[in-house]
């Protein structure tokens, strides 16, 4: 069975609190209730983390969203930090969160990558926007 809300933001607050220090990163902020996900994030830099736990299906993912004047880039930290080159071994990280192990073991894996990856997003938009789509982000424009 998957960790309930209430489980997961404060799992999410202790996992984040040594790498939200380092990297100045605030929060968590907490999205919108929702019976399918659970949601918080953390911002700093220009960058917008969110945790997102699926609570039918027992998934987690952070992604890492930047915004610019004119456009919106969202992607999951292990594919960018498979991009950048900075992910190492063959596993990759794990998203498994049916259980409080499972949703620890992955948010350490997770958060992991977030420090790795946030000095390349973290900085000019550009070579950051750049980096984000080669990792395969999706991408909203703004209206004019």
């Amino acid at each position: 069975m998957t960790p309930g809300t209430e489980a997961f933001f404060g799992e999410v607050r202790v996992a984040f609190a040594g790498a939200a220090k380092r990297l100045g990163l605030d929060g968590p902020g907490v999205g919108e209730p929702d019976r399918h996900l659970a949601v918080a994030s953390y911002t700093g830099s220009g960058v917008t983390y969110t945790v997102v736990l699926g609570l039918w299906q027992g998934d987690i993912e952070i992604h890492a969203c930047r915004e610019t004047a004119s456009t919106v880039c969202k992607v999951g930290v292990e594919g960018l930090a498979r991009a950048a080159g900075v992910a190492h071994g063959s596993g990759g990280v794990s998203f498994g969160a049916r259980s409080l192990r499972q949703l620890r073991r992955s948010l350490r894996g997770q958060i992991r990558y977030v420090e790795l990856v946030h000095p390349l997003v973290s900085g000019a938009p550009d070579p950051a926007l750049a980096l984000m789509r080669a990792a395969g982000a999706r991408e909203w424009h703004r209206p004019a």
